[in-house]
Protein backbone atom coordinates (compact mmCIF):
# COMPACT_ATOMS: atom_id res chain seq x y z
CA UNK A 1 0.00 0.00 0.00
CA UNK A 2 2.73 2.33 0.82
CA UNK A 3 3.77 2.38 -3.25
CA UNK A 4 0.17 3.90 -3.93
CA UNK A 5 -0.20 6.07 -1.14
CA UNK A 6 0.21 9.48 -0.42
CA UNK A 7 -1.20 10.75 2.62
CA UNK A 8 -1.09 13.80 5.54
CA UNK A 9 -2.12 14.79 9.00
CA UNK A 10 -2.06 17.62 10.92
CA UNK A 11 -3.47 18.55 14.31
CA UNK A 12 -4.14 21.91 16.44
CA UNK A 13 -4.71 22.89 19.86
CA UNK A 14 -7.10 25.23 18.04
CA UNK A 15 -8.61 27.77 21.09
CA UNK A 16 -8.29 25.07 23.64
CA UNK A 17 -6.07 24.86 26.97
CA UNK A 18 -5.04 21.14 26.23
CA UNK A 19 -5.20 19.22 22.71
CA UNK A 20 -7.86 16.15 23.47
CA UNK A 21 -7.76 14.79 19.77
CA UNK A 22 -4.87 11.95 18.81
CA UNK A 23 -4.12 10.71 15.03
CA UNK A 24 -2.26 7.37 14.60
CA UNK A 25 -1.49 5.46 11.69
CA UNK A 26 -0.14 2.45 10.15
CA UNK A 27 1.15 1.96 6.35
CA UNK A 28 2.40 -1.42 5.45
CA UNK A 29 3.33 -3.22 2.16
CA UNK A 30 -0.46 -4.83 2.09
CA UNK A 31 -2.63 -2.58 4.06
CA UNK A 32 -2.70 0.87 5.88
CA UNK A 33 -4.98 1.91 9.12
CA UNK A 34 -5.53 4.92 9.93
CA UNK A 35 -7.35 6.19 13.54
CA UNK A 36 -8.56 9.85 14.42
CA UNK A 37 -9.82 9.94 18.12
CA UNK A 38 -11.41 13.32 20.08
CA UNK A 39 -11.24 12.69 23.74
CA UNK A 40 -14.06 14.26 25.77
CA UNK A 41 -13.59 14.90 29.62
CA UNK A 42 -11.93 17.21 32.15
CA UNK A 43 -8.87 16.91 33.87
CA UNK A 44 -6.40 15.51 31.12
CA UNK A 45 -9.19 12.27 31.01
CA UNK A 46 -10.15 12.43 27.13
CA UNK A 47 -6.65 13.38 26.31
CA UNK A 48 -5.63 10.17 27.98
CA UNK A 49 -8.17 8.70 26.17
CA UNK A 50 -7.74 9.14 22.85
CA UNK A 51 -4.39 8.13 23.15
CA UNK A 52 -4.47 5.21 24.82
CA UNK A 53 -7.20 4.04 22.13
CA UNK A 54 -4.90 4.96 19.27
CA UNK A 55 -2.67 3.20 20.75
CA UNK A 56 -4.35 0.24 20.93
CA UNK A 57 -6.03 0.19 18.22
CA UNK A 58 -2.32 0.44 15.68
CA UNK A 59 -0.74 -1.68 18.34
CA UNK A 60 -3.03 -4.89 17.54
CA UNK A 61 -2.93 -4.12 13.76
CA UNK A 62 -0.93 -7.02 13.01
CA UNK A 63 -2.76 -9.57 15.21
CA UNK A 64 -6.21 -8.92 13.83
CA UNK A 65 -5.60 -7.61 10.08
CA UNK A 66 -4.93 -11.45 8.68
CA UNK A 67 -8.52 -12.61 10.09
CA UNK A 68 -9.84 -9.38 7.92
CA UNK A 69 -10.16 -11.67 4.52
CA UNK A 70 -11.85 -14.51 6.62
CA UNK A 71 -14.51 -12.95 8.42
CA UNK A 72 -14.29 -8.86 7.93
CA UNK A 73 -16.96 -7.09 10.38
CA UNK A 74 -16.15 -9.76 13.15
CA UNK A 75 -12.39 -9.08 12.66
CA UNK A 76 -13.45 -5.66 12.82
CA UNK A 77 -15.47 -5.27 16.04
CA UNK A 78 -12.92 -7.57 17.41
CA UNK A 79 -9.97 -5.21 17.00
CA UNK A 80 -11.98 -2.56 18.07
CA UNK A 81 -13.10 -4.85 21.45
CA UNK A 82 -9.39 -5.19 21.73
CA UNK A 83 -8.48 -1.95 21.35
CA UNK A 84 -10.75 -0.83 24.04
CA UNK A 85 -9.34 -3.55 26.41
CA UNK A 86 -5.89 -2.12 26.25
CA UNK A 87 -7.30 1.21 26.83
CA UNK A 88 -8.39 -0.23 29.83
CA UNK A 89 -4.75 -1.75 30.90
CA UNK A 90 -3.20 1.48 30.08
CA UNK A 91 -5.36 3.39 32.60
CA UNK A 92 -4.58 0.87 35.20
CA UNK A 93 -6.08 1.90 38.40
CA UNK A 94 -6.45 5.95 36.81
CA UNK A 95 -9.81 6.86 39.06
CA UNK A 96 -10.54 9.02 35.67
CA UNK A 97 -10.67 6.40 33.18
CA UNK A 98 -14.56 5.72 34.25
CA UNK A 99 -15.16 9.38 32.59
CA UNK A 100 -12.60 9.06 29.77
CA UNK A 101 -14.73 9.04 26.83
CA UNK A 102 -13.53 9.45 23.01
CA UNK A 103 -14.49 9.15 19.49
CA UNK A 104 -13.13 7.15 17.00
CA UNK A 105 -13.04 7.53 13.24
CA UNK A 106 -10.91 4.45 11.73
CA UNK A 107 -10.23 3.90 7.32
CA UNK A 108 -8.46 0.77 7.07
CA UNK A 109 -7.92 -0.01 3.15
CA UNK A 110 -6.05 -2.94 1.34
CA UNK A 111 -5.92 -4.05 -2.77
CA UNK A 112 -9.81 -5.61 -2.14
CA UNK A 113 -11.48 -3.32 0.07
CA UNK A 114 -12.01 -0.10 2.00
CA UNK A 115 -13.73 -0.61 5.65
CA UNK A 116 -14.68 2.63 7.58
CA UNK A 117 -15.70 2.27 11.25
CA UNK A 118 -16.68 5.07 13.54
CA UNK A 119 -18.29 6.03 16.57
CA UNK A 120 -19.32 9.29 17.90
CA UNK A 121 -19.10 12.56 15.98
CA UNK A 122 -15.94 12.31 14.50
CA UNK A 123 -16.28 11.56 10.51
CA UNK A 124 -14.92 10.02 7.91
CA UNK A 125 -15.55 11.56 4.18
CA UNK A 126 -14.65 9.31 0.45
CA UNK A 127 -14.99 12.05 -1.85
CA UNK A 128 -13.33 12.25 -5.92
CA UNK A 129 -12.59 15.51 -7.66
CA UNK A 130 -16.62 16.12 -8.46
CA UNK A 131 -18.10 15.08 -5.22
CA UNK A 132 -18.63 13.28 -1.90
CA UNK A 133 -19.13 9.85 -2.63
CA UNK A 134 -19.80 9.11 1.21
CA UNK A 135 -19.35 10.58 4.52
CA UNK A 136 -20.15 8.48 7.93
CA UNK A 137 -23.18 9.41 9.79
CA UNK A 138 -22.83 11.19 13.22
CA UNK A 139 -23.49 9.47 16.41
CA UNK A 140 -24.97 12.61 17.99
CA UNK A 141 -28.21 15.12 18.64
CA UNK A 142 -27.69 16.93 15.61
CA UNK A 143 -27.57 14.09 13.41
CA UNK A 144 -30.98 13.27 13.96
CA UNK A 145 -32.35 16.77 13.69
CA UNK A 146 -30.52 16.53 10.11
CA UNK A 147 -31.83 13.27 9.44
CA UNK A 148 -35.39 14.67 10.23
CA UNK A 149 -35.01 17.57 8.08
CA UNK A 150 -35.17 19.64 10.44
CA UNK A 151 -31.23 21.37 10.28
CA UNK A 152 -28.93 21.31 6.92
CA UNK A 153 -25.36 20.20 7.09
CA UNK A 154 -23.94 23.63 7.28
CA UNK A 155 -26.08 24.56 10.31
CA UNK A 156 -24.77 20.98 11.58
CA UNK A 157 -21.48 22.88 12.80
CA UNK A 158 -22.43 26.00 14.31
CA UNK A 159 -25.60 24.26 16.39
CA UNK A 160 -25.69 25.12 20.30
CA UNK A 161 -26.16 20.96 21.25
CA UNK A 162 -23.49 19.90 18.40
CA UNK A 163 -21.49 18.73 21.25
CA UNK A 164 -24.40 15.66 22.56
CA UNK A 165 -23.15 12.93 21.33
CA UNK A 166 -25.33 9.49 21.96
CA UNK A 167 -22.44 7.27 21.03
CA UNK A 168 -19.10 7.11 22.88
CA UNK A 169 -16.31 5.06 24.06
CA UNK A 170 -15.36 4.25 27.25
CA UNK A 171 -13.51 1.22 28.99
CA UNK A 172 -16.48 0.47 31.45
CA UNK A 173 -18.94 -0.40 28.49
CA UNK A 174 -18.62 -2.54 25.07
CA UNK A 175 -17.89 -0.46 21.94
CA UNK A 176 -21.05 0.50 19.65
CA UNK A 177 -19.04 0.76 16.11
CA UNK A 178 -20.86 1.37 12.77
CA UNK A 179 -18.65 -0.80 10.49
CA UNK A 180 -18.92 -0.11 6.46
CA UNK A 181 -17.49 -2.13 3.86
CA UNK A 182 -16.93 -0.96 0.83
CA UNK A 183 -15.05 -1.65 -3.21
CA UNK A 184 -11.66 -1.10 -2.78
CA UNK A 185 -9.90 2.64 -3.04
CA UNK A 186 -9.85 3.89 -6.78
CA UNK A 187 -6.94 6.10 -8.08
CA UNK A 188 -7.59 9.41 -7.74
CA UNK A 189 -10.03 9.05 -4.50
CA UNK A 190 -9.54 10.91 -1.23
CA UNK A 191 -10.63 9.86 2.26
CA UNK A 192 -10.56 12.51 4.62
CA UNK A 193 -10.73 11.80 8.43
CA UNK A 194 -11.64 14.51 11.05
CA UNK A 195 -12.47 15.54 14.71
CA UNK A 196 -15.10 17.71 14.81
CA UNK A 197 -12.90 20.85 15.14
CA UNK A 198 -12.11 20.49 11.59
CA UNK A 199 -15.26 19.89 9.56
CA UNK A 200 -17.78 21.92 11.62
CA UNK A 201 -16.24 25.00 10.55
CA UNK A 202 -16.29 23.46 6.53
CA UNK A 203 -18.93 23.73 3.83
CA UNK A 204 -19.15 20.07 2.01
CA UNK A 205 -18.91 21.43 -1.32
CA UNK A 206 -15.01 23.53 -0.05
CA UNK A 207 -13.89 19.98 0.95
CA UNK A 208 -14.32 19.46 -2.58
CA UNK A 209 -10.52 21.22 -2.61
CA UNK A 210 -9.03 18.63 -1.11
CA UNK A 211 -10.06 16.28 -3.58
CA UNK A 212 -8.71 17.95 -6.91
CA UNK A 213 -5.46 16.19 -8.26
CA UNK A 214 -3.00 18.53 -7.84
CA UNK A 215 -4.32 19.03 -4.00
CA UNK A 216 -2.35 18.01 -1.21
CA UNK A 217 -0.91 19.39 1.93
CA UNK A 218 -0.76 23.09 1.65
CA UNK A 219 -3.94 22.77 0.27
CA UNK A 220 -5.48 20.80 4.30
CA UNK A 221 -2.97 23.51 6.15
CA UNK A 222 -4.62 26.46 4.82
CA UNK A 223 -8.38 24.40 4.82
CA UNK A 224 -7.65 23.29 8.42
CA UNK A 225 -6.90 27.05 9.53
CA UNK A 226 -9.81 28.49 7.87
CA UNK A 227 -11.87 25.83 9.92
CA UNK A 228 -10.12 27.31 13.05
CA UNK A 229 -10.61 30.95 12.53
CA UNK A 230 -13.90 30.49 11.61
CA UNK A 231 -14.85 29.70 14.80
CA UNK A 232 -13.97 33.22 15.95
CA UNK A 233 -11.75 32.35 19.25
CA UNK A 234 -13.86 29.06 19.90
CA UNK A 235 -12.33 26.54 17.88
CA UNK A 236 -12.44 23.05 19.26
CA UNK A 237 -9.22 20.80 18.53
CA UNK A 238 -8.91 20.81 14.86
CA UNK A 239 -7.23 17.27 14.14
CA UNK A 240 -7.51 15.81 10.37
CA UNK A 241 -5.77 13.11 8.19
CA UNK A 242 -5.70 13.21 4.35
CA UNK A 243 -5.37 9.62 2.41
CA UNK A 244 -5.28 9.78 -1.53
CA UNK A 245 -4.47 6.84 -3.73
CA UNK A 246 -2.22 8.17 -6.30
Amino acid sequence: MQTVLEFYQLTSIGDRDINQDCMAHRVCADYAVFVVADGLGGHHAGEKASEFFCRGLIGLAEQFQPRIKVNTQQAINDWIAAAVARMAELFTDDPAAANSHTTCAILYLDDERAISAHCGDSRIYRLNPTQIIWRSKDHSHIQQLFDEGQITEWEMGVHPEQNKLTRSINVLTPAAVDIKVFAAMQSGETFILCSDGFWESIKEPELLQLSQPNSGKTELKKMAKMSILRAQGKSDNCTVQWVRKR
